[in-house]
């Protein structure tokens, strides 16, 4: 298991650098540029936005090699405070650029964990990045948690059952809340919980936007706000779980449906094979029939769906973030294609694709432990 477990970590590299490749491709065909947003900001002076620019080899016209020499500074090959070759590929301490810091070599591009600067906030993609990193997991892992959780529930139990009422109402529902788009779901829970309760005189419990109370509460994930989280740490997550139930519903509503019915579908296939009608010819007790023999068994395609999903939860994310006003990664995506906030762009497509690749390696290898039958060598 170790070595097949290295061998496709290794097989994942050639991905990496493609989807890299691919995204910062993508944002320099994007209209206008790094040069031109910097250009806009009055605030900082000519000598601080040529060295800027420098620093990541934008400072040239836009032609073939310059795009090559930006991609060789984002990456952190290049060292573009030199023009000359090889000097380019030098650090300032004499070192190849590539190679760590503490070894000689440069500071600059994704090798060297800097993702560069962000434009509209004026600080480094990775401290933007990483603020908003806790509130998008608690988000998407908590919809997952409830998501795959309720859809093994319901599907198992609707397999088990066939055809009974229970199993004609969920697919009823499944198919209700499978039609619709994830947008609208929010924006009708807002109207219903923000508009229509509110002039109802009925008390918004579920608050309909951001992820904490603002006037109880200092900003979500600064020093001050975890210094009253301590204090009062049961009101803290009370308030935190009122924020994340419509958010959480618009995310797990439609996967729900769909995966409910996936499940259904694998544990009815498996529920039909010899092996179920020989355990149960055994006299074996229906709940160790169905929970040890056949659900094991049909959840290997079910792992195999969920880890495809996985990516649509990310994008998913990004417009319930959007509309709840969630401060997460999703939001800061938005906020930065407005902004034409590059550096930003291209950090978190690259954390996109990072999160992708770790999700199908970890999909490989839960199958080795759900189905025993599966041995890596």
């Amino acid at each position: 298991m170790t070595k097949y477990i290295i061998r496709r970590t290794l097989g994942l590299l050639p991905l990496f650098v493609g989807a890299v490749v691919i995204s910062f491709l993508l944002m320099r065909a994007a209209p206008g540029g790094p040069q031109a947003a910097l250009a806009g900001i009055k605030s900082i002076t000519q000598e601080d936005r040529e060295k800027w620019l420098r620093r990541w080899c934008l400072q040239a016209e836009v032609t073939p090699i310059n795009m090559l020499k930006e991609f060789g500074g984002w990456l952190g090959v290049l060292n573009c405070d030199s023009d000359t070759v090889p000097e380019i590929f030098f650090s300032a301490q004499g070192g190849l650029n590539v190679l760590p810091a503490a070894l000689g070599g440069g500071d600059n591009g994704i090798l060297h964990g800097d993702l560069g600067l962000s434009i509209r906030a004026g600080r480094p993609v990775v401290d933007v990045i990483l603020e908003r990193v806790p509130a998008t997991l608690l988000l998407t892992t908590t919809a997952l948690a409830l998501w795959v959780g309720i859809a093994i529930l319901i599907g198992t139990y609707a397999a088990v059952h066939r055809y009974s009422l229970f199993d004609q109402g969920m697919t009823f529902l499944a198919y209700v809340f499978y039609s619709l788009p994830t947008f609208w779901l929010g924006l009708m829970l807002i109207f219903f919980f923000a508009v229509f309760l509110r002039t109802s005189g009925v008390t918004d419990f579920f608050p309909s936007g951001g992820i904490i109370t603002t006037r109880d509460w200092p900003p979500f994930n600064t020093p001050q706000y975890w210094a009253a989280f301590g204090e009062r740490p049961m009101a803290a997550i009370v308030d935190i779980g009122r924020h994340l139930v419509l958010p959480v519903f618009t995310l797990v509503a439609v996967n729900i449906a769909a995966d409910s019915r996936f499940v259904r579908a694998a544990m009815l296939e498996a529920l039909n094979q010899d092996y179920i009608r020989t355990a149960r010819a055994k006299g074996l007790p229906a709940r160790t029939v169905i929970a040890k023999h056949a659900f094991r068994n049909a959840m290997l395609p079910v792992v195999t769906n969920v880890a495809l999903e996985l990516p649509f939860l990310v994008s998913g994310a990004i417009v319930t973030e959007t509309i709840f006003t969630w401060p997460g990664l999703g939001r800061l995506f938005i906020e930065s294609v407005g902004a034409r906030d590059y550096f930003v762009l291209m950090g978190l497509l690259l954390v996109s694709t990072v999160f992708i690749l770790i999700a199908n390696l970890l999909a490989d290898i839960v199958y080795a432990i759900v189905d025993p039958r599966i041995r890596y060598d």
